[in-house]
């Protein structure tokens, strides 16, 4: 069912790469990655490149914000599939709104309670694996909480380690961290989390992104919902926007690629659609995505959807235009990043985004703008948010940490490493800056995962990226496998 779009747009926008539903595509990259061998179950999450990381500086070890050393010492690894503690009644957030709190943080004085230390296990050092960008843009939140309130008046003390895509240094890191006397360890992007030495630990676990299938019944919450949720969400669009009855997939031939694709094609089965998937390199000529995209388009389906990113978005908008191709497209939210639409502009017309967000001004993106303006050297105002790529998403755990710290206060309670977790697990709440709703343990086969819920956006005629017309948002709850 090809669709146009004729709607009056207003305001010239960009898209944001800061929600909390967005960037699960990044996940496959890692599980592919030739440093992360291992006898573990395949990953499920999936995109056909890495995040470009060109220009950060690669570390040999743990990367820290106080003086405590990281060692390297390998040990066995250990995995648990132990599901998430979240059999308490939920209760529901009836406290600020992320915009209230949004709106209250630039006011808040100083914190000048006890300290609350954090451990921060992140994928650094290893081509393919190298995020410093999470833990910097997480470590920019804290200096700026630092300032304004930190989490329920205790000021942050962040204490990291660098994993490198391996069990043995992941378990190296947990076991440091273990040691560091915090009492809430973060997951950045690590693939293999040392659950049952934080459990030993009694440590609470909060994550930003599963990567393999075990994090899903981990002993952890996760922040995103990762590959399940994306692609459930990708066959929610399909059947919810669009009616569909088939679709044409293109992706890479590739481990992470693959995974993504086995995920959407077992949502698609469950809602009973068709389709056709077409596999091509990691990176192709004109000609080559020209060629992907008129197989994908052959037998005439109602929408296609594309699994690649970066530049593979700009080669396949650009080969739906030359080959006049009216379907649809859905694609995820990389393909309607700044650097992607600035080069194809008005070719993204007919194509839909899902877990991006638009870029309108906002208290929400004024803040981000004074949180990371010292560490990227800039006005606040020249901060692009779409720009943070994985950052955005260190952002957004940090700051929806201190909202849940924020309501914890108003509720009379005490700001520790063990009732934020709490909060998360048991409370229907919002993630920052979204607004969109956290349910920990909703679903019974992924206990860990908290977030279901993703914006849905398009390209509009008059160059704007707007909220999508009829489904501005979509669950994947109904359509995970």
């Amino acid at each position: 069912m090809n669709r146009s779009t004729t709607r009056p747009r207003s305001r010239t926008v960009r898209t944001a790469l800061v929600g909390g539903t967005v960037l699960a595509l990044v996940a496959a990259a890692c599980a592919s990655d030739d440093a992360a061998e291992t006898t573990a179950a395949p990953a499920t999450d999936g995109t056909e490149e890495p995040v470009d990381t060109e220009g950060s500086e690669p570390t040999d070890g743990s990367s820290t914000t106080d003086d405590s050393p990281t060692t390297d010492a390998a040990s066995e690894p250990e995995t648990s599939d132990e599901p998430a503690e979240t059999d308490a009644a939920p209760s529901t957030d009836d406290g600020a709104a992320s915009g209230d709190f949004t709106a209250r943080v630039p006011a808040l004085e100083p914190p000048t309670g006890e300290p609350m230390r954090i451990g921060l296990v992140n994928s650094e050092g290893v081509p393919g694996l190298d995020f410093p960008e999470i833990r910097e843009n997480m470590q920019a939140t804290f200096d700026y909480l630092n300032e304004h309130g930190g989490y329920g008046g205790r000021p942050i003390e962040l204490t990291a380690c660098a994993s490198k895509g391996s069990p043995e240094t992941s378990q190296s890191c947990a076991q440091e961290i273990s040691g560091s006397d915090v009492e809430l360890v973060l997951l950045g992007l690590d693939l293999f989390p040392g659950y049952p030495t934080f459990e030993a630990s009694d440590l609470p676990v909060i994550g930003l992104l599963p990567v393999l299938p075990g994090d899903y019944t981990a002993n952890a919450l996760f922040v995103t919902g990762g590959n399940a949720t994306l692609a459930a969400g990708m066959a929610g669009v399909a059947k919810e926007q669009f009616d569909a009855k088939t679709v044409g997939i293109i992706s890479a031939d590739n481990p992470g690629a693959n995974g993504t694709e086995a995920a959407l094609t077992a949502s698609l089965d469950k809602v009973g659609i068709e389709y056709t998937s077409i596999k091509g390199g990691n990176e192709e000529t004109d000609a080559g995505y020209q060629g992907l995209m008129a197989q994908a388009n052959a037998g005439n389906p109602d929408l296609l959807v594309s699994l690649y990113d970066g530049a593979g978005c700009i080669g396949t908008m650009r080969g739906r235009t030359s080959l006049g191709i009216t379907t649809p497209v859905l694609a995820a939210n990389s393909c309607a990043a700044t650097e992607v639409i600035d080069q194809v502009g008005d070719e993204a017309l007919g194509w839909v985004f899902l877990g991006a967000q638009t870029n309108e001004p906002s208290p929400a993106n004024d803040l981000i703008g004074e949180i990371m303006a010292p560490v990227l050297g800039v006005a606040p105002d020249e901060v692009d948010p779409s720009a943070l790529g994985l950052g955005g998403l260190g952002i957004v755990q940090a700051m929806s940490l201190a909202q849940f710290a924020d309501q914890i206060v108003a509720d009379g309670g005490e700001v520790t490493g063990a009732s934020l977790y709490d909060y998360f697990a048991t409370t229907t709440t919002s993630l920052w800056p979204t607004g969109l709703p956290a349910e920990c343990g909703k679903a019974a086969d992924y206990p860990a995962i908290c977030t279901f819920e993703f914006p849905v956006i398009e390209y509009a005629e008059d160059g704007t990226l707007q909220p999508a017309l009829g489904l501005e948002t979509v669950s994947a709850f109904d359509y995970l496998p």
